[in-house]
């Protein structure tokens, strides 16, 4: 079947906006059209070769950010917060697990939002459900929560902002190792945890001391002072996706240029949908839920309408099945993946089958539940003789009090209104995030 980046406009779609001036929606898109790319195609390449040495056990993958983009909690402080975070998670696991760490951020265009309903009620008053801030406004107001196309040039231009704050972060001194000891976030110092990095990032100054001592500096080895983090996000407004899509001017293949790597969602990958229809034609490498109605023979499809080539690294499977299920239907979907001999990625995803409501009417998720779904990823992978190649998280550097639990941050369900933050779901943070990557080290 041929593809075009327009061709999903023929298909059913899900979880999609009605515009109500269908003029202003076109001249956005075109606006869009001629913007410069967000990342470029060989950078998209750089990525999916890491996916692939992730698939065979060669590196991890650590994916996470917020649950949803905001455009009025946008600054440079929660950006810097975050990236420090994902490095501490980085170094934690890449000194016990000699392994390299690809880091992925839920970040710089992670603004739309699957909903359960198209229509929310509050008191009495029915609204339309909110989207994301590029599609409508999280107020509850008539005014608020009629979708603005306007809003999609507001997404571009903040992801923008945050692709050149990464970029700077990356190559501009804060990632070299000699400054581990910097990564360590402010409210993270003062408990166990924070004392626990710092042991740790005590030994890894006596090994660059080592280093430096064998002439092997920051100064002289890119590696010890640049790194990169890839961005991601749902790709879930299609006109947007549609609109930075582009033609690569080597290879003449279609990549989306408004992220490294995008995923579809659960409530969206439908095979006959628009969603698949578009992803099929983009060379990113790109992902998928895969939640607790997938059946075998639906996934197999599924891969093979995505990967048709078998690609390593092309497909990044995101289970999420929440902890109570994962043992039961997990493995028969792993199995017949296996032994039907495809190549896919796959990730956990221990934030959305974990969602609860707390006795005080939180949305909230519980740390212990969390790490009990990775855990028996982990030990389901290692029974099957297959590799477990990293975790996605919905997560912040900032000291939220979104989820419950954990050592580090004992956050009650009478304490969740503390700091409650988030745009839709519950995050970890900092402290809960980072003892994450310390059980998974040990």
């Amino acid at each position: 079947m041929s593809w075009s980046p327009n061709s999903w406009r023929s298909f059913p779609i899900k979880q999609q906006p009605t515009y109500q001036d269908q003029k202003a929606l076109e001249s956005v898109e075109k606006e869009l059209g001629s913007y410069p790319p967000l990342i470029f195609a060989g950078e998209a390449r750089d990525l999916k070769t890491q996916l692939a040495k992730a698939g065979r056990g060669e590196a991890f993958i650590i994916q996470g950010g917020d649950c949803a983009e905001s455009f009025s909690d946008f600054d440079a402080e929660s950006i810097k917060n975050l990236f420090k975070l994902l490095l501490q998670m980085s170094v934690v696991m890449t000194y016990s697990s000699g392994k390299p760490i690809v880091k992925i951020g839920r970040i710089a265009g992670q603004f739309a939002k699957p909903r359960s309903s198209d229509l929310e009620e509050i008191d009495g008053v029915t609204l339309p459900s909110y989207r994301g801030d590029i599609i409508n406004g999280i107020e509850f107001n008539e005014e608020a929560r009629i979708p603005d196309p306007k809003r999609m040039l507001k997404a571009y231009n903040q992801s923008t902002a945050t692709m050149n704050l990464l970029r700077a972060f990356g190559r501009g001194g804060l990632a070299d190792l000699n400054e581990v000891h910097r990564w360590n976030l402010d409210f993270i110092k003062g408990n166990p945890l924070g004392q626990k990095y710092e042991e740790l990032s005590g030994q890894i100054d006596k090994a660059m001391t080592f280093l430096s001592a064998a002439g092997i500096t920051s100064d002289n080895t890119l590696q010890l002072r640049q790194t990169t983090v890839f961005t991601s996000h749902e790709a879930l407004l299609l006109n947007y996706e549609e609109a930075l899509t582009r033609v690569d001017s080597i290879t003449n293949d279609w990549y989306n240029c408004s992220a490294h790597l995008l995923w579809i969602g659960d409530r969206t990958r439908e095979l006959d949908g628009a969603h698949i229809e578009y992803f099929r034609g983009i060379k990113n490498p790109i992902g998928c839920k895969v939640g607790p109605s997938m059946k075998a023979d639906e996934l197999i499809s599924l891969i093979e309408a995505l990967n048709p080539d078998n690609e390593e690294g092309r497909l990044n499977l995101i289970v999420r099945m929440g902890a109570s299920n994962i043992s039961e239907l997990y493995p028969p979907l792993l199995r017949a993946v296996r032994d039907a001999g495809k190549n896919v990625v796959w990730t956990i995803d221990p934030m959305h089958g974990n969602v609860e409501k707390s006795s005080t009417g939180f949305k909230t998720r519980d740390f212990d539940n969390i790490l009990s779904e990775v855990k028996q990823f982990m030990d389901i992978h290692e029974a099957e003789g297959t590799v477990a190649a990293g975790i996605h998280l919905e997560m912040t550097g900032e000291n939220v009090t979104e989820c419950t639990g954990s050592t580090s941050s004992p956050i009650t369900a009478d304490t969740l209104c503390d700091r409650y933050h988030t745009q839709c779901d519950p995050r970890l943070n900092a402290n809960q995030a980072l003892e994450l990557a310390f059980m998974l080290s040990s």
